[in-house]
């Protein structure tokens, strides 16, 4: 057989083997990582062959999700508590948490010139609602709400809160105008290669706790290729490198 048929043949070999061992994977995504995470599993499924099957939304609703035998088999967290309390349940694989990224939360509005440097419009009257995602259910929620605690804003900015079920639905209350702040993450408004929408402040760190976002496995997932690959391909240079490009930290 000439070297460049056996070369097709051995091509081809590896191609259907790739496919024959190409899954799909379930995940649970905190919502303000579903921009990150699209961009991700194009990479994802280039180098694997494997892909991503994913439902965005609010960590706290997913813990309840999984509690009651959701078949996520891979939870991309916006907290590290959450997915610690999983493995300590038994519903998630011991050892296999680690943070993916560190979040940074803005105050956004969709009106350009609103929020200033400082975001100081927060003490103005300039405003009517300021959206939130619930501090119950959403990290993200429960930083906001530090950030006017930590302003001395609680009380008087309480009667124009607007909770929202997660920081994706917080972001669409400013985005349609039914508020005109909100609190949000960096990646939902600096997207990369697009302009940022509207104007934000982005908030100290030293007004909220760190929010570290744990990526793990959960017990679904135990016995999935496609689970385990996804875990190890977000602490790939190509991984991180979109993460950092949302405007995460790690």
């Amino acid at each position: 057989m000439p070297a460049t048929c056996r070369l097709v043949f051995a091509l081809l070999a590896g191609l259907l083997a790739a496919q024959a061992g190409a899954a799909e994977v379930q995940v649970a995504v905190a919502a303000n990582f579903a921009g990150p995470l699209a961009r991700i599993a194009e990479g994802f499924a280039s180098a694997t062959g494997h892909t991503l099957l994913s439902t965005s939304g609010a960590t706290g609703k997913f813990y309840t999700q999984i509690q009651a035998g959701a078949p996520f088999e891979v939870l991309l967290a916006a907290d590290d508590e959450i997915p610690r309390k999983l493995v300590q349940e038994g519903l998630a694989v011991r050892g296999s948490n680690f943070t993916y990224a560190l979040g940074k939360l803005v105050l956004w509005s969709a009106q350009p010139g609103l929020v200033d440097a400082e975001g100081q419009v927060l003490a103005g009257g300039r405003f009517q609602h300021l959206a939130v995602a619930n501090p119950k259910l959403a990290p993200y929620g429960a930083a906001g709400m530090e950030v006017l605690k930590a302003r001395g804003l609680t009380e008087a900015v309480a009667p124009r809160l607007i909770t929202a079920e997660s920081i994706a639905q917080a972001y669409q209350f400013v985005l349609t105008g039914n508020a005109e702040l909100g609190f949000v993450a960096l990646s939902q408004v600096a997207e990369p290669g697009k302009p940022p929408r509207g104007s934000y402040w982005l908030v100290p760190p030293t007004l909220y706790g760190e929010i570290r976002q744990d990526a793990v496995l959960l017990k679904a997932g135990e016995g999935s290729a496609a689970a385990r690959a996804l875990l190890d391909y977000l602490k790939t240079p190509a991984a991180r490198a979109v993460i950092a490009a949302y405007g995460y930290g790690h």
